[in-house]
């Protein structure tokens, strides 16, 4: 398990975030995927560095890899 991601149940109902803030997983995604670089999210975030959002895009690959994806 990556030690930079972790769960508490009463931070965002247990949702999976970076270890020592209030940010989710699901969250950083979000930015990545409407165009924003690690190095713009850093800047805005300045309590994350790049560590943060790699290891972020490593638990979602990890999860990605555990799921069945059925054709749509």
């Amino acid at each position: 398990m990556n030690n930079r991601i972790t769960y508490n149940p009463k931070i965002f109902a247990g949702k999976p975030t970076i270890k020592g803030t209030r940010i989710s997983v699901e969250f950083i995604l979000e930015l990545l995927a409407s165009g924003m670089t690690p190095e713009e999210i850093v800047k805005e975030y300045p309590q994350l560095n790049k560590r943060d959002i790699w290891a972020v895009l490593d638990y979602a690959a990890k999860i990605i890899k555990k799921e069945e994806l059925i054709p749509v």
